[in-house]
């Protein structure tokens, strides 16, 4: 059996990475059969050093992409009934919203003061004393300075929550009246979306960027209707 290695059931959602929630997602729509492994040493244990990756055959296959295009090969294919063109921008929006929205959602989660104590204490809350005073700091600055090296975090708040609404904005458009992103089947595209969308809509938080997208009903639909369906 699949073994999907995660950081675990966190702040209301399956997992609080939106690339595991978008493999853990894509197992649960194609009916892939697998167990999840959470364990302190994941993180140690990942050929990328990154969540997730899984074990398949006594071999590991890191990045929620590639485990996605492992499964298709395999012939577990959520996109088999989208045209050619439809693969196309199912591919070029998966890449906007790993490369773009993802980012605004580490801001929104590392950089903001108001809702770093919540992660903190999730992430960090159970290690011992020294290293859940120590280490929580040490990594929030390696991820701040990365959000830096990237982009988003040269801009200011009003600006990130803007490109964090065209995102959305975008979606709701895409979405429509439909039950998923491309009609009444889901695909790849969907798994992402929700990866994404359910740490936004879906989690615990309360901050301005929470509440943003709580503010589109069809998204909040869109998320409620697929938890509802495979979780």
């Amino acid at each position: 059996m699949i073994k999907l290695f995660s950081f675990g059931s966190k702040f209301g959602v399956a997992d609080p990475s939106p690339f595991v929630l978008k493999v853990d997602c894509y197992y649960r729509m194609a009916g892939i059969e697998y167990t999840t492994v959470v364990k302190d040493d994941n993180l140690r244990r990942a050929p990328k050093g990154k969540l997730p990756f899984i074990e398949l055959e006594n071999n590991l296959i890191p990045d929620s992409q590639w485990i996605i295009e492992a499964a298709q090969k395999a012939g577990a294919d959520l996109d088999d009934h989208l045209s050619e063109h439809q693969k196309a921008i199912a591919y070029l929006i998966t890449k906007s919203l790993d490369e773009n929205l993802y980012f605004v959602l580490v801001y929104s989660r590392w950089a903001k003061d108001d809702t770093w104590p919540i992660l903190k204490e999730g992430f960090f809350g159970s290690l011992p004393i020294p290293l859940k005073w120590i280490l929580p700091k040490i990594i929030r600055s390696q991820v701040l300075k990365m959000l830096k090296g990237q982009g988003i975090a040269k801009h200011s708040d009003q600006e990130i929550q803007h490109v964090l609404r065209r995102s959305l904005d975008s979606l709701s458009t895409l979405l429509a009246e439909k039950d998923f992103l491309f009609g009444e089947n889901p695909s790849s595209l969907d798994a992402t979306a929700y990866g994404l969308l359910a740490e936004f809509i879906s989690v615990e938080f309360d901050n301005p960027f929470n509440q943003i997208a709580k503010s589109y009903p069809s998204l909040v639909s869109y998320c409620q209707r697929i938890e509802k369906r495979y979780y």
